[in-house]
């Protein structure tokens, strides 16, 4: 896992992210820096949690981007957004 919006965009340019997660509340500029590079790679993005929960359930501060890079996990995390 890639925590942070700058380890996501530089695991993503290298080809090592399966699904991205971005904070609801990421700001304008995350969205585009860091969805433009995982649609034009073919990485799927899904939204997650306001960036404060998504980081308290990393143990870290707030976080506004995490690239998963384990295929198991990233086709969980994709199917249970697909099922809400």
């Amino acid at each position: 896992m890639v925590i942070g919006v700058a380890g996501v965009r530089a695991t993503l340019q290298r080809g090592g992210v399966r699904c991205v997660v971005l904070a609801a509340d990421a700001t304008q500029r995350t969205r585009e820096k860091v969805e433009r590079l995982a649609v034009a790679r073919g990485v799927p993005v899904v939204a997650g949690p306001r960036a404060e929960q998504l980081g308290a359930g990393l143990g870290r501060p707030p976080v506004q981007a995490v690239g998963v890079k384990g295929v198991a996990l990233a086709r969980g995390v994709v199917a249970s957004m697909e099922g809400e």
